[in-house]
């Protein structure tokens, strides 16, 4: 039975990295079939992303009030919803509501899936996270290549059908697991949240994540977009998403132990810089240079995921790592928001030089953050 309830969380994740993962290959087949300009669907893809930015907010809050299973629940039924709503689009409009219903339940269960494996594997923990996260980098690298090599990007409402048909799975074994008693936390003391403002290396932890994954989130909207208009066709779009993902996966796994010693601020400062030429590169049709261009900026999510995480968890106030780890995640989403926004109808000569600037920018918050004396309120901890 505890294996059962491993099974729940691990599913309805694979359905959200799915959604991760194989969106951004959509997006071409779904601008041709509403007719959609840049502009408007890069409504529709923001959408998403405002939504799990607030969802984020809303399940930390009463994932610490209620029971854990039932929010997670909630927000995997919300999830379902939405996902059903995509698949049965007929115009733009389904498409934001569903995609509004879709991210809004990702952003509530999402953050509770590391909770619940830890909560039903005690005597393991760290394993089981490796192999949650292992699962993750594995679906997200192979989902783009198989999806576009067996059904082709023109079905996008199977894509939104299969994610659908996971969430379901994971919430009717979640409904078919007998009522546990989740065990009581103890009390805690009262928060200051105004402290959270006065941590200065949090802030800039936060700042180089909205702008590092604001050019990661550029570079997933933008590339499928882009090669559509090409001769480079969907089984190699999807392969070249692919690569990004798998990149991610096995840097990740590769700086796994590098990321708790002295080498994070180099690891940190080389992102933003494989981010930018990646981006920069990704500006033709030749497939050696988009693949590298996809090993490039899957190199710099590696090297700025982890250790900007371990950042944040370090740097925030004492009692408050859910608090900071939520606005992690939320301002990942709302840089690649203001970043779409901006950059959805730009080309080279303009997103060039704005990717530039903003990694630069986040180079230099790295710098800050370990030249500068530490705020002593952060050290605290309990």
């Amino acid at each position: 039975m505890a294996h059962a309830a491993i099974y729940a969380p691990v599913v309805a994740h694979i359905a959200f990295v799915m959604e991760l993962t194989l969106v951004p290959l959509l997006l071409p087949s779904m601008r041709s079939q509403f007719g959609l300009s840049f502009s408007e669907l890069a409504w529709v893809f923001n959408s998403y992303s405002v939504a799990i930015a607030v969802g984020v907010l809303v399940g930390g809050l009463f994932g610490d009030t209620f029971k854990t299973t039932k929010v997670f629940g909630c927000g995997v039924l919300v999830f379902l919803t939405g996902s059903l709503v995509l698949a049965a689009s007929v115009n733009a409009e389904m498409l934001i509501v569903g995609r509004i219903l879709q991210g809004f339940g990702a952003g509530v269960f999402s953050p509770l899936v590391p909770v619940l494996l830890t909560q039903n594997a005690p005597e393991k923990p760290g394993r089981m996270l490796i192999l949650w996260g292992s699962l993750a980098g594995y679906v997200a690298a192979l989902a783009p290549l198989a999806y576009s090599g067996i059904l082709g990007v023109g079905n996008w409402n199977v894509a939104f059908g299969l994610i659908a048909a996971l969430a379901a799975i994971a919430l009717s074994i979640l409904l078919w697991l007998p009522t546990s008693k989740e065990p009581d936390e103890p009390r805690r003391e009262k928060l200051d949240y105004l402290t959270i403002f006065r941590a200065r290396d949090l802030w800039l932890t936060l700042a180089y994540v909205f702008l590092t994954y604001g050019a990661i989130t550029y570079f997933l909207f933008r590339l499928p977009l882009w090669l559509s208009e090409t001769s480079i066709g969907t089984t190699s779009t999807g392969f070249i998403i692919s690569t990004l993902w798998l990149t991610f996966s096995v840097l990740s796994a590769l700086l796994r132990n590098k990321v708790d010693q002295a080498h994070v601020q180099t690891i940190m400062l080389a992102a933003p810089l494989l981010i930018a030429i990646g981006v920069l590169i990704s500006y033709n049709d030749n497939p050696i240079l988009l693949i590298g261009s996809a090993i490039l900026v899957g190199s710099g999510l590696a090297c700025s995921n982890a250790p900007s995480t371990q950042l944040i968890l370090r740097h925030a106030p004492r009692g408050m790592s859910a608090v900071s780890v939520s606005l992690d995640i939320t301002l990942a989403r709302f840089g690649g928001i203001v970043a779409v926004a901006a950059l959805a109808d730009a080309g080279l000569s303009v997103a060039g030089p704005v990717i530039c600037v903003g990694c630069f920018a986040a180079a230099l918050c790295t710098l800050v953050i370990f030249r500068l004396p530490t705020n002593i309120e952060t050290e605290i901890r309990t």
